[in-house]
């Protein structure tokens, strides 16, 4: 039986062009019985360990390569030349160690310093890195093949024999493909270049190779193919003049198939197999990489570790019994037996460096809060058997496999500590970790739709058909969705956005930067991985993902930027400035009253995770009294094990009774009221039912949670065995554990969970404590986010605090305490300011006073700095308000004074100091005076204000609609992300922002913004509301709108409108029912009967409803069951007259 190899393939990750999974390419070469198969994506060796490890799982031989790019001149020029391509294509292929770290070479340097359109080397880098490789000419964009295919055979003679001496006799090949057009035709210019490249052949002595150049698993796949090069290129599938491959037959073909098409040249097909008989690479990946770590002398890692944690738990612990001297000699022990003693001293040191620095550091994140080691070396701030958290959660001696110790820093100068492990490592051996979006469920309908010029209403509703489960794929949710299957049948487009989805599920769309690894070499990272160099921002990241890397030994950490450290140092800051308090946050009393109370009134907008509206409602009902209640709520309220916080909040309150199905459970359960909620009590239940090691009782919970079924059947056979020995019997201990796999699949980790929420209940005690100074750090920290702003505003308002406007001649950089409860607004959040004028603008009235006009203002401040967009930001915003003028004559004067302003300075930089003195100086540049305007009107102020601010801040176009707008809304804009996908809302607001597109069959659409009294929100007017609700949407339109939430994600949220009608016409369209509240002692008979006489005039729909108040708890309240009146606003406008605004109400 004939054999043959497949040298030349692409997989997804050929990104936007190989259109095949490594799966499923594994799956089909296993299918066709092939024993060997190559992949050489482009460019990048992305898939390499992911494709290795498959293929070695299947018994398939892994030969690693790339289609590199080569320039015709230097790598680094950039230019395109007169003839000829940008860049060539040549295939590379790793026949050892050698070649495989040479590749690692090329690769890198091609995106680092050789990237022009694609990542190129050169032929000098290819002679100085061409050991352990074989080389193949590539397709007809190979060099040798360019000239080939236009019938030059001088030129490609002259390349082949080039790449030759390049490579060595013997490793140089020349490619040869065939392939048939859609048609049925034989490309023209693939049988011209064989024609060539068989008589160089010839000529030379050099080696052919047939090859498929195969980008896809099967020739069915062409055109989801097709597609996916088009969601790339930004084309539909319908454009004639784009680039198309126009065959089907770049797949992975059976030998047979292969054999046929070459059967006039078969040593083409003999030389598949003796280049891969030439290919013995073999990827190392039982090694650990580890970094140096430099020591004191005379001492080990080991050592040096035993020192410094145990000095260190001296330091934290105050009483250490025996306890912890147990724990942390065990810890110590496992980690030394583990060889991580490296890890942790390494962790140690950049998180050391942070403190010393004064950059905030996270108390904990993840499992490793469960370390004893870890609290005392400094790395997390909680004792982990003060709240009994598992070590073995974090690094179980029964699984090896890498530490993961996240860390949080503060997300303003996390930076810093990344940049420290640079320069304490080296540049070179240091780097972030590449990432790759991949086309999920949803996305792939939305591209593939795109590309198919499906109207984007019909995509957006296809895909939100697919059911919100993690991980689902469109086979399953097809199954699950007769919606979405009946769509998937609609029509022959229908069809066929299914079926291209359906294949290019799962496949990656680009490559992106891990928001917070790190890796670490012990040497050149190039000695070990490949690197790669975004074209977007110029960042470095690996090649390989962070499952990649630690496959072949390397450490990473993770540093995380989180934003609440960030407002915790600047609450403490203003805190000490502004009242001469020193905090230290780690030290706050952790039994506060009056902080649980805030969590129980659910007032907690701004705090770390736990300000959502559902949390808040939930908060309201527990009423958490001890730092485990939060523990607890942080780890149910998440998708699954929300369903048990009820259960959890009836029994903490006495309502439910608490049970164990055995006594030994209690002590595990009693925290948690006899509900599993974290891993680690399913650890703990393994241990003291069945008797499992907490390291097997580990590995128990992740079969559970994985739903890994052979070993769960194993476990659940030691586990009843291990019950016996505890006088459990068989029936018992199957049905405890039914009820353990039941949670665990949900079940959280508490580490984290208590890590989390020490942080939420710091930041509850600034609030608590220091409202003005925790909010003002909040709005500092959102500055860019005038949704967050707005809430916290409206955060303000509750809590009886004042925000005032920005005003130059009060505001500090950021928003800053003011004189009593007032948040001052800060400079640099006016748009357009910036920080570096609003320090210069701050700092020029700290040392020379107050700014005495606009004029004077230019002429002191830098006008560097402050150019003239900075000072009509400052007018248009209404920070120069208490200055001389309207907004309007300074508006208008802002040329002159910007003018002026450089006059002064410029003469001031002259040495003409005597500027205002006596004399002819001071007349020579008097200050101009404002021209005569008119004010600008309320609306045109506001929206100024909108413009530069981000939201209407000193007024609001919907004054005088407050009331009804909360009466008639059905949600708050402030809390838009609690609302589900196709929800149905009413909000009333005002429109801003809004543009026109033209739909597919060129009907106007709008997009607009909707500003209401607390937030705003992005709505979409497809063409038939559109063109029914015209008259009603446009700019500074106060309407009601009606409509469906469209949510892709919190940060991904529209309103696509289905009604909308005037703000004043709210009342009468919703208003079901008119309430009057009154005291019948002091009520005249007299006002009644007007009342009576109204209601006549007034007949409509609505139910007349009074509230008899007989004294401060007592309430009848009586129908008019016989009159019904309109929600007019003169007739409501009547009523508050008589009765009070506070007593006449719509609902």
């Amino acid at each position: 039986m004939a054999e043959f190899v497949h040298l030349h393939n692409h997989s997804h990750y050929s990104l936007l062009d190989g259109a095949a999974r490594i799966d499923q390419i594994i799956a089909k070469v296993s299918e066709l019985e092939m024993k060997s198969f190559a992949l050489t994506d482009h460019g990048n060796m992305f898939g390499a360990v992911e494709f290795y490890k498959a293929a070695t799982a299947a018994n398939i031989k892994p030969i690693i390569g790339m289609e590199a790019y080569v320039s015709p001149g230097l790598h680094t020029e950039k230019r395109t030349p007169t003839e000829g391509k940008r860049a060539y294509h040549l295939v590379l292929l790793a026949k050892n160690d050698t070649g495989y770290r040479n590749l690692l070479k090329l690769t890198s340097m091609a995106y680092q310093d050789g990237f022009y359109f694609v990542p190129r080397v050169d032929k000098d880098l290819l002679r100085m890195y061409s050991e352990g490789l074989i080389a193949t000419s590539a397709c007809l964009s190979g060099q040798v093949t360019y000239h080939a295919s236009r019938g030059d055979y001088d030129r490609a003679k002259e390349q082949a024999i080039e790449y030759d001496e390049i490579f060595g006799r013997g490793n140089f090949f020349l490619e040869m493909q065939r392939h048939f057009t859609l048609e049925g035709h034989e490309f023209e210019r693939e049988a011209i270049a064989r024609e060539v490249i068989q008589k160089v052949s010839k000529d030379t002595g050099i080696p052919l190779v047939a090859t498929n150049d195969a980008h896809y698993v099967s020739a069915e796949h062409h055109k989801a193919h097709d597609a996916l090069i088009c969601i790339g290129r930004g084309k539909f599938v319908s454009d004639t003049k784009r680039m198309k491959y126009d065959t089907k037959d770049i797949y992975i073909k059976s030998t047979d198939q292969m054999v046929e098409l070459f059967k006039d040249v078969p040593e083409a097909i003999e030389n598949t197999l003796r280049i891969e008989e030439m290919c013995q690479f073999e990827l190392e990946t039982k090694v650990n990489h580890m970094p140096e770590f430099p020591i004191p002398e005379g001492l080990s890692l080991n050592d040096h570790l035993d020192k410094i944690t145990w000095e260190g738990m001296d330091r934290r612990v105050k009483n250490i019994d025996s306890r912890y001297k147990e724990r942390l000699d065990y810890e110590l022990d496992v980690i030394k037996k583990m060889g991580f003693p490296g890890y942790f001293l390494i962790t140690h040191d950049f998180v050391n460096y942070a403190k010393q620095q004064g950059i905030p550091v996270g108390p904990g994140r993840g499992s490793a809060a469960g370390s004893l080691v870890a609290y005392s070396l400094g790395i997390t701030d909680l004792d982990p058997l003060q709240y009994d958290l598992l070590f073995e959660r974090f690094l179980n001696p029964d699984r090896v496999s890498m530490p993961d110790i996240d860390i949080d820093f503060c997300y303003d100068r996390r930076e810093e500590v990344i940049d420290y492990m640079r320069d304490r490592f080296g540049h070179e051996s240091v780097t972030q970790i590449i990432t790759f979006n991949k086309l999920k469920a949803r996305a792939v309908i939305r591209d593939v739709g795109r590309v198919l010029e499906v109207p984007i209403k019909e995509t957006d509703r296809i895909a939100k058909l697919v059911p919100e489960e993690l991980g689902i794929k469109l086979p399953q949710a097809l199954k699950k969705s007769p919606e979405l299957k009946q769509a998937s049948e609609l029509d022959e487009v229908h069809k066929q956005l299914f079926d291209y989805s359906e294949v290019l599920e799962g496949m990656n769309r680009n490559a992106g930067k891990h928001a917070a690894g790190l890796v670490i070499a012990p040497g050149k990272l190039t000695d070990y991985i490949p690197l790669y160099k975004s074209a977007k921002d110029g960042s470095v990241t690996s090649q390989y993902d962070m499952k990649a890397l630690e496959d072949v030994g390397l450490i990473k950490f993770d540093f995380l930027g989180l934003r609440t450290l960030t407002v915790i140092q600047e609450a403490v800051e203003l805190i000490k400035k502004f009242q001469n308090v020193e905090i230290d946050i780690a030290t706050i009393p952790m039994d506060d009253a009056d902080v649980y109370k805030l969590f129980a009134d659910g007032l907690t907008i701004g705090l770390f995770q736990f300000e959502s509206t559902g949390m808040r409602e939930y908060l309201k009902k527990l009423k958490p009294t001890v730092l485990e209640d939060l523990f607890a709520m942080n780890a149910l309220y998440r998708p699954g094990p929300m369903g048990n916080i009820n259960d959890f909040i009836a029994r903490k309150h006495g309502e439910q009774k608490v049970t164990f199905l055995h006594p030994l459970m209690e002590e595990i359960l009693k925290e948690t009221y006899g509900i599993i909620v974290y891993q680690e009590q399913v650890m703990q239940l393994g241990s003291v039912i069945a008797g499992f090691s907490l390291s097997k009782a580990d590995l128990m919970r992740r079969a559970m949670g994985k739903k890994i079924k052979s070993l769960m059947d194993e476990m659940k056979e030691e586990f009843i065995s291990g019950a016996r020995k505890n006088d459990i019997n068989e029936k018992l201990a199957s049905k405890i554990w039914d009820l353990i796999e039941k949670f665990a699949e949900y079940g959280f980790n508490k580490s984290h969970s208590a890590a989390y929420s020490v942080i939420a209940y710091q930041t509850a005690y600034l609030k608590t404590h220091y409202p003005v100074e925790f909010l003002a750090a909040n709005m500092s920290s959102e500055k860019d986010n005038t949704e967050k702003i707005q809430g916290l505003l409206a955060e303000c308002r509750k809590l009886g605090i004042t925000a005032t406007p920005p005003d130059v001649n009060a505001s500090m950089v950021h928003f800053a305490p003011g004189e009593g409860k007032q948040i001052i607004y800060g400079l640099n959040a006016i748009k357009k300011v910036g920080y570096k004028a609003a320090e210069v603008i701050m700092q020029e009235r700290l040392d020379n006073g107050p700014f005495e006009s606009i004029f004077d203002f230019c002429s002191r401040v830098d006008s560097q700095s402050t150019n003239k967009g900075v000072v009509e930001a400052l007018v248009g915003s209404g920070a120069m308000d208490t200055l001389p003028g309207t907004r309007w004559e300074k508006f208008l004067s802002v040329e002159d004074a910007v003018y002026h302003g450089q006059r002064v300075q410029t003469l001031k930089n002259t040495n003409q100091t005597d500027l205002f003195g006596t004399g002819g100086e001071s007349a020579m540049i008097r200050e101009p005076e404002l021209g005569d305007a008119p004010a600008w009107n309320n609306m045109d102020m506001l929206n100024r204000e909108r413009e530069y601010i981000g939201f209407y801040l000193t007024g609001h176009p919907l004054h005088g609609f407050e009331s009804e707008i909360q009466t008639f809304s059905n949600v708050d804009l402030i809390d838009l992300t609690a609302t589900r996908d196709e929800q149905d809302v009413r909000i009333g607001g005002i429109i801003s922002g809004m543009k026109i597109h033209y739909d597919k069959r060129n009907n106007q659409m709008a997009f607009f913004t909707l500003n209401g009294l607390d937030g705003s929100i992005e709505a979409l007017a497809f063409s038939d509301a559109f063109t029914k609700y015209k008259e009603y949407i446009a700019n500074d339109s106060r309407v009601y709108m009606e409509g469906r939430v469209s949510k892709r994600s919190d940060d991904d949220l529209k309103i696509l409108v289905n009604k909308v009608i005037p703000l004043e016409e709210g009342q009468n369209e919703y208003a079901r029912e008119v309430h009057i509240a009154f005291d019948p002692a002091l009520m005249v008979g007299k006002l009644l009967d007007e009342v009576q006489i109204l209601a006549k005039r007034y007949s409509g729909a609505c139910t007349l409803i009074f509230h008899l108040r007989e004294g401060e708890k007592r309430e009848r309240i009586m129908l008019a069951r016989s009159t019904r009146v309109s929600a007019n606003r003169g007739f409501i406008r009547t009523l508050r007259e008589s009765f009070g605004d506070e007593n006449v109400w719509l609902s």
